[in-house]
């Protein structure tokens, strides 16, 4: 039960940390920059399931 409350507090206190944080301007940057590299990521992710799927689909119709 400790490390569930331990593990709670870190969360809350990353949390706020890093809620403060991207008020300055280094850490606003920092955080649009990663927000960046993840949409990215996932569009990649997204176009390769949907070319994969349709590659699966063509194969199997014929």
């Amino acid at each position: 039960m400790k490390s569930l409350f331990l593990l709670t507090i870190g969360v809350v206190a990353g949390f706020t940390l890093a809620h403060l944080y991207n008020k300055t301007p280094r850490g606003s940057r920092l955080f649009g920059e990663l927000d960046g590299s993840l949409t990215n990521f996932r569009a990649a992710l997204v176009d390769g399931y949907r070319a994969r799927d349709a590659e699966l689909r063509s194969d199997g119709e014929s």
